[in-house]
């Protein structure tokens, strides 16, 4: 093999030096590298097909109140049908206890209409 044939292509090259004003951004204070680098930044928020969404605690909410109810609207609906969840539940364990009064106030009635009976058929069988 010739050792022309791969030659110097190998070793690097040097690279250029580096504008002064590229190092510029070193020597701003606290307040103005957050600005300049974004790390104190907002909500991310995007808008695809006319809805803008938010992500807000690990969920994507929706901003706009085009075509859907907003984030808000359906957490105040899910706690509202919660709550009729458990009014309903009361509801209908009310409705159980009152239908066991019932039963038990007829049977204490049936009970006195037959004594009521044998008492009378006791006493018409004295005369």
């Amino acid at each position: 093999m010739p050792l022309g044939l791969f030659g110097n292509k190998f070793s690097p090259k040097k690279t250029p030096p580096r504008r002064a004003q590229s190092l510029s951004n070193l020597h701003l204070d606290a307040d103005e590298s957050k600005a300049e680098f974004g790390i104190d930044y907002g909500p991310v928020k995007v808008s695809l097909g006319g809805n803008e969404v938010a992500f807000e605690n690990g969920l994507w909410v929706n901003e706009s109140g085009s075509g859907a109810a907003s984030h808000k609207e359906v957490q105040r609906l899910k706690k509202d049908n919660q709550n009729l969840h458990e009014e309903n539940n009361l509801l209908k364990l009310k409705i159980d206890i009152l239908l066991d009064m019932l039963a038990e106030t007829s049977a204490i009635s049936h009970f006195h209409g037959n004594e009521v009976k044998q008492l009378r058929e006791a006493r018409s069988k004295k005369r």
